[in-house]
């Protein structure tokens, strides 16, 4: 694609990366195959190219972006599905977080949308006030149908019957290995996980610490930035991920860390960026750093657990010692292995091109692992975006939940809470985290989910 950029507006490092992704773009169209929202909605201007072609001419002119522009790329979920499909290796994400960033500085929003969202900003991040949302809107969840405003109505519709009590395992500390020493790694604990469920992050350090990993909570480290950083509230962001950067860089030049563990794959793919995230930061080096060692846990789990030539369950085939016991992994009745239908998460496996390691692990756990059709598109999560978009969030959870109903699991199993959140408000199979099922598998507690 051509552009006509000037020097001065070149100078700017967000605008100079801008013009080399846009000049990457063919035009050829192939991102259109796989847009979600080009597939509801069938408007060009909500297809990645539509929105490329938004963006460029937003940025060259320097224009106040107007109310059409905002609403097309407001309606982007940055399920990143484009950049699987694109064959000129088109960086969509850095092209959109920029073109947010640029919107949330120069375009003035109707009031009520800049009240919903500041107020999103300073609630989902913190885990204390989160969980008091939550209790307020499991009060006002019977009454949500008399709520006007859709967003308002989804806000209180997502709410979990049960808020999880507080798990003292997210508190800064560190858990020593049960196994002869492996690796040293910090667990990000995250910041809407913990009020939402705490049982991820129990079950990964049961699992990790098994395995002969010393388990560090690292004092400081939160939130990783990516629910503010995709409002295009660039501030807000960095100042939560400088956190977290800081935290991990003392670990790393204390003790030691081989690798930044994250459970939450929408959370790992903005860690993973915080080199370009802060490339023109004071934090670019340390930055970098964590970045180059965050890994998905089932990457951390791939390395840990040892291959074997059969899917063979039970944690002694596993080569872990102390946990021989029987086979518990069953599909209800004792008809052979549980029936789980695994859903792959937009940022693991487009934002973070991890997609066959987590159905690899299950397998050798032992269970059964199918996968629905269409499991390149988009649940309707998309961090807030379930809250923003509420209409076309629920018609792609809908063709989600259809998809993997179709295949008659026994439990659906994804590495991402928000996924979680949102094909479990649709669906009466049981959701849990792919960690629980491996940590079942291996020697700890049957997943609550599956308790029921």
């Amino acid at each position: 694609m051509q552009t006509n950029f000037t020097k001065e507006q070149l100078a700017d490092a967000g605008t100079a990366r801008a013009n080399e992704i846009l000049r990457a773009c063919v035009h050829c169209g192939f991102c259109t195959a796989t847009c979600p929202t080009y597939q509801v909605l069938g408007d060009e201007l909500d297809s990645p190219r539509g929105r490329i072609y938004l963006i460029k001419d937003m940025l060259e002119n320097e224009r106040v972006p107007d109310a059409d522009t905002v609403k097309h790329i407001d309606r982007c979920l940055s399920c990143l599905a484009c950049m699987t499909t694109c064959p000129s290796g088109v960086h969509y994400m850095h092209l959109v977080d920029h073109a947010r960033a640029y919107i949330e500085e120069r375009y003035e929003r109707p009031r009520s949308e800049r009240a919903l969202r500041w107020l999103l900003a300073r609630i989902l991040p913190y885990p204390g006030r989160f969980r008091l949302a939550l209790l307020g809107a499991k009060i006002g969840r019977p009454f949500a149908r008399l709520v006007p405003d859709a967003r308002l109505r989804a806000m209180l519709e997502m709410a979990p019957k049960q808020v999880p009590p507080v798990s003292r395992n997210d508190d800064p500390q560190s858990f020593a290995p049960e196994a002869p020493k492996r690796m040293r790694v910090a667990l990000m604990t995250g910041c809407a996980q913990r009020a939402l469920n705490t049982d991820i992050n129990d079950a990964t350090i049961r699992l990790l610490t098994r395995l002969g990993c010393e388990v560090v909570v690292a004092e400081g480290a939160g939130c990783c930035g990516s629910l503010t950083h995709h409002m295009g509230k660039s501030e807000e962001a960095h100042g939560t991920a400088g956190k977290n950067i800081r935290a991990w860089a003392r670990e790393m030049d204390g003790a030691g860390l081989d690798a930044v563990v994250i459970n939450t794959s929408g959370c790992g793919t903005t860690v993973k960026d915080y080199g370009h995230m802060f490339r023109e930061t004071p934090l670019a080096a340390d930055a970098a750093r964590v970045a180059a060692i965050a890994r998905d846990v089932t990457e951390v789990l791939a390395e840990l657990m040892p291959e074997t030539a059969e899917a063979d369950l039970g944690p002694a085939r596993m080569g872990i010692a102390g946990t021989d016991r029987p086979d518990t992994a069953d599909a209800p009745g004792g008809t052979g292995p549980l029936r789980v239908a695994y859903h792959a998460a937009c940022s693991l496996q487009h934002g973070q091109k991890i997609k066959g390691t987590p159905k690899a692990l299950l397998k050798r756990a032992g269970f059964e692992v199918v996968e629905p059709a269409d499991s390149h598109l988009c649940c309707g999560s998309a961090g807030t975006y379930n809250l923003m978009q509420p209409e076309i969030s629920k018609q792609l959870k809908a063709r989600k939940v259809q998809a993997l109903e179709a295949k008659a699991p026994d439990v659906i199993a994804a590495g991402n809470i928000g996924c979680m959140m949102q094909i479990g408000s649709g669906t009466g199979v049981p959701v849990v985290h792919t960690v629980e099922l491996l940590d079942w598998a291996t020697g700890g507690p049957k997943p609550p989910a599956l308790q029921v």
